[in-house]
């Protein structure tokens, strides 16, 4: 394994940083507390990150969110960005920035999304179905094979740099926003360490067939693209919503010439809703889902669609995130949101949550077609309101699905 010490003093560095604005905030938050929100209000929530999947282990480490009202907030929605510097029991270093701006009057949106990963995940089968539970084969190709290591182990070492910025500009007063995105993903130091071709007989992993067939790099991969985007937005929050709804689709050109390793393009389709059951919205049913197609082209194997890869990675609890992949694949979960606990100082103080979702992937090479395995994940998690201006909630939820997947999460604001 790669030695730490370097992002370990980068990680402190953020602690550091992220408490003293904790620490600034605290020496305001009485002041704050009288003052009605308006512009250039800004609302910090640092956290301390400690949680466990069955990618990354037991994961401690410092998060951060941070609100604020670019504009007056009866015409201006609030702006948010997350920020997380984890460290793992596997020894990965994830150092993460989220955020989703509104311009003054909501004039324009901007989307977010940086990322540095010194990281580790299994390389499982493409599709869903139980074919993906398969880590490597004896045969090269896509095919069952047989079932060669252990599903707990860190097959594939690699660090990876994200850089996604979207720009989108307000078009009518109707929540229509139209705009254009660019967006880098490189791998790096890839070390697939399941893969064995000189044993008798050899053991191939998913990614190195992959690789082999549709002539990518085993050891590093770019893709660098160009989206059109068009977006419907009339949530009342972006941290928990409690009214509207917001539809996504983005259209994604990765060309060779600008750094891409293979030319390829990418269709984004997404759908989110809020249901209201009483009017002091204390019983929501939020629904979302979400299609992520490969139009034309072959995506490097680390960027075919997969769950948990989505904006703030939220998507296909209780599964680890890249847990199923493939050329294609689809999302829906469905929440209930309920309300159970005021105080005398914060009306929203606790509440619960119980969520479903299902997961479909297809995998051409193997001949398993989107809806032919659905993938269903369950659970139930809690809600601690700690601003109740900002409406940032911390969650922390259980979850359970197939193959004897269970998990532990810890979430900054609602999952959607």
């Amino acid at each position: 394994m790669r030695k730490l010490s370097k992002y370990a003093l980068l990680g402190v560095f953020f602690a550091m940083t992220t408490l003293a604005f904790g620490q600034d905030a605290e020496k305001k938050k009485k002041k704050s507390e009288k003052e009605p929100p308006h512009k250039g209000s800004i609302y910090l929530s640092p956290v301390p990150v400690i949680g466990a999947n069955p990618a990354f282990g037991f994961i401690y480490g410092v998060g951060g969110s941070a609100s604020w009202f670019m504009g007056e907030p009866q015409t201006t929605k609030i702006s948010n960005a997350l920020l997380g510097v984890a460290f793992t029991t596997k020894k990965q270093t994830i150092v993460t920035l989220k955020s989703t701006v509104y311009g003054e009057d909501n004039d324009f949106i901007l989307l977010g999304d940086l990322r540095f990963l010194n990281s580790s995940q299994p390389t499982w089968g493409l599709g869903t179905g139980p074919q993906s539970a398969k880590l490597a084969s004896n045969d090269f190709g896509f095919d069952d094979g047989t079932l060669t290591g252990n599903s707990e182990a860190d097959m594939m070492e690699f660090t990876f740099f994200r850089f996604y910025e979207t720009y989108l500009k307000k078009i009518n007063d109707n929540g229509v926003y139209v705009g254009l995105g660019l967006h880098l993903d490189m791998f790096r130091n890839i070390n697939d360490q399941l893969l064995r071709l000189d044993s008798v007989p050899p053991v191939i992993t998913p990614y190195y067939a992959y690789n082999a067939t549709y002539g990518f790099d085993q050891e590093k991969s770019t893709l660098m693209g160009i989206s059109l985007n068009g977006v419907l937005d009339t949530r009342d929050n972006v941290n928990n919503p409690y009214v509207g709804r917001y539809a996504m689709a983005s259209f994604k050109i990765n060309p060779s010439f600008i750094g891409s390793d293979q030319t390829s393009t990418q269709l984004w389709l997404e759908y989110r809703d809020y249901f209201n059951f009483t009017e002091d919205h204390n019983n929501i049913l939020a629904i979302w889902s979400y299609a992520n197609l490969t139009v034309s082209g072959n995506l490097p194997y680390m960027n075919l669609p997969a769950i948990g890869w989505d904006q703030y990675s939220k998507s296909g609890e209780p599964y680890s995130q890249g847990r199923f992949r493939g050329q294609n694949l689809m999302f829906a979960g469905v929440e209930f949101r309920k309300h159970l606990f005021a105080t005398k100082n914060n009306p929203k103080f606790f509440g619960a949550i119980v969520y479903a979702n299902a997961t479909t992937a297809s995998g051409k090479d193997n001949g398993i077609n989107l809806f032919e395995y659905v993938e269903p994940g369950y659970g139930a998690g809690v809600r601690i309101n700690i601003n109740q201006k900002a409406r940032t909630n911390v969650g922390i939820d259980y979850g359970w699905g197939n193959y004897g997947t269970s998990g532990l999460f810890l979430r900054l604001n609602e999952n959607f």
